[in-house]
């Protein structure tokens, strides 16, 4: 596999090595051994998956406090964007965000460590997401920012009228209500 240490320390994209023939294709797509050596140690606890429609945007989606979440995220079937937004008051980077597109196709892998927000947007008719978490889902710490935030400027690639949101991504806070993380 190739790790690449994006613009943002902590941030990850993983590209698997993919071995292809007549009948298909076989690639590992976690190694632990090969994830410490590059990224740390993370202990998952939990694997989660979703399917979703061309336009549906989750996020922007963190956990607060003690239950922050690692995620090591990747696309099964179909196209997302993916994005990652530093939450991290003393980072360099606090208040950036860096978008990475994965798909079925390309079979690369994001690696978001705890202190960020966490988003994608489908891109493809259908997408089948799924993702590795580090803690627990609490839902008493869960909390959203706008997706459409100005502070944050991402450039979302279809037109807003497109997109579908739930309820809460709706009513998600702006950049500056969030809670941060040291």
């Amino acid at each position: 596999m190739n790790y690449i240490q994006t613009e943002i320390n902590g941030v990850w994209l993983i590209e698997p090595n993919v071995f292809s023939d007549p009948r298909g294709y076989f690639m590992e797509f976690f190694k632990r051994e090969e994830f410490e050596a590059h990224v740390g140690n993370i202990n998952f606890v939990q694997e989660n998956e979703s399917q979703s429609t061309y336009g549906v945007l989750r996020g922007l989606h963190y956990q607060k406090g003690d239950f922050s979440q690692a995620k090591l995220v990747r696309v099964i079937k179909g196209c997302v964007l993916d994005i990652a937004v530093d939450l991290r008051k003393s980072s360099p980077t606090f208040g950036k965000h860096i978008s990475v597109e994965l798909s079925g196709e390309n079979k690369r892998q994001f690696f978001i460590p705890r202190g960020f927000a966490h988003g994608f947007l489908v891109l493809s008719d259908e997408a089948v997401f799924t993702y590795k978490v580090d803690n627990i889902y609490a839902p008493q710490a869960e909390a959203s920012i706008l997706y459409n935030d100005r502070d944050l400027n991402i450039s979302w690639p279809i037109s807003e009228t497109q997109i579908i949101l739930s309820a809460k991504d709706r009513n998600a806070l702006s950049f500056s209500q969030v809670e941060y993380f040291e």
